[in-house]
């Protein structure tokens, strides 16, 4: 008897579009909000100062997410006459309150500024390989919320996940010296992505357990938490503009928590940031519709997996621009990384696909043993 594996139907044109998509974008947004935190320009004192805004990025990221909303509507617009629109962007449930996606917003919310402050201390490769520490948190708080039971592979990818982690985290402080960069930066960089990460799981499993049955346009969807994002972050701008920032947090000229004002003025006096935060902005709307859009025409392993995948352009793209020096560490961390993500999500094959004798039960399914082998019936045991 034999395993006998189904091999998944071909990607269409539509969903290989959507995966390059969702590479490209999520690795230019990493990407740009690095290079806008490298970048120097006049401050509002007069000084130049390098760019340390992140709420004021995490501002500009929701400004993006926004966008989807205003795309739905044109799109939506444009087909109202039609008693049953054909456009995949705009199909989906209508009748829905859009509060329901207001705590998602402010997950995203607190765990986007936490991550970007954490940006700005640590590497991008660093920064987009500690993400993938949001499996174990989600599956955690998916047994214990939803009820889930994590299965012996997903053990083994969380453990792998977890090792991978611990490796790049250990590469970054041992070659801190070489890189410019303190060690208390780094591992505080480190440890705040990851905490970022934790925030980022009650998100997933409050999506899970709220918003996913109700067929959420992925545009609309983006959009509305953009807007509930925006609203929110813009107003504690101004709240943040007058509390005195932390010792080591308070690099803006007022000391305190953001100087929205002194990141707007460094942004229109350099044309280079100006054109980062707008990447950030661009790129962020099409990387969450593409993510949102793999997961509702393939499934949220494929997102995984694609989002596994921009790591290494980022950390290859690090590289070449001498942002970080090359370490084989670093490396072999992210192959540790890439196999624990692959055996959570069931995407490592057996190490033994052979002959194997039928358990008792199994004989009991054959009662008559077959005349001739056009008679035969074979049975097909998928593995578990």
């Amino acid at each position: 008897m034999y395993f006998i594996f189904k091999c998944r139907m071909a990607w269409t044109k539509y969903q290989k579009f959507l995966a390059l998509m969702m590479v490209f974008t999520g690795s230019i947004n990493t990407l740009s909000t690095k290079w806008a935190d490298k970048m120097e320009s006049k401050n509002s004192v007069g000084e130049i100062r390098t760019f340390t805004h992140p709420f004021l990025q995490a501002s500009a990221m929701f400004l993006g997410e926004m966008l989807c909303l205003l795309t739905f509507k044109i799109v939506y617009w444009l087909n109202r006459n039609e008693d049953n629109p054909q456009n995949t962007l705009i199909q989906g449930n209508q009748n829905f309150n859009p509060f329901i996606l207001m705590p998602a917003a402010m997950f995203d919310l607190v765990a986007t500024s936490t991550m970007y402050i954490g940006l700005n201390l640590t590497y991008a490769s660093s920064f987009q390989m500690f993400r993938g520490s949001v499996i174990v948190f989600v599956a955690l708080l998916s047994s214990v919320v939803l009820g889930r039971i994590i299965t012996k592979k997903q053990v083994l990818g969380i453990v792998n996940v977890i090792l991978g982690l611990a490796i790049v985290g250990i590469t970054d402080a041992i070659y801190q010296s070489d890189e410019g960069k303190g060690r208390n930066s780094l591992i505080t960089g480190d440890l705040l992505i990851i905490l970022a990460q934790v925030i980022t799981a009650c998100q997933m499993v409050y999506e899970e357990k709220y918003v996913s049955g109700l067929n959420i346009p992925a545009l609309q969807a983006v959009g509305w938490e953009g807007v509930f994002g925006f609203s929110v972050l813009s107003m504690l701008l101004v709240v943040f503009y007058w509390i005195p920032a932390p010792e080591h947090f308070d690099q803006n000229p007022r000391g305190t928590v953001e100087d929205f004002i002194d990141g707007l003025v460094q942004i229109g006096n350099n044309s280079l940031l100006l054109l980062a935060i707008l990447g950030t902005i661009v790129s962020i709307a099409f990387f969450n519709f593409a993510g949102i859009s793999v997961t509702k025409e393939m499934s949220a392993t494929t997102r995984m997996v694609l989002d596994s995948v921009r790591t290494i352009v980022i950390w290859s793209v690090s590289i070449a621009v001498a942002w970080q020096a090359f370490h084989w560490q670093h490396l072999v961390g992210f192959a540790v990384l890439i196999f624990g993500l692959c055996a959570y999500n069931g995407l490592l094959p057996p190490l033994i696909c052979c002959k194997r004798q039928p358990d008792e039960d199994e004989r009991r399914i054959v009662i008559n043993e077959p005349e001739s082998n056009e008679d035969a019936t074979s049975v097909a045991v998928v593995a578990p």
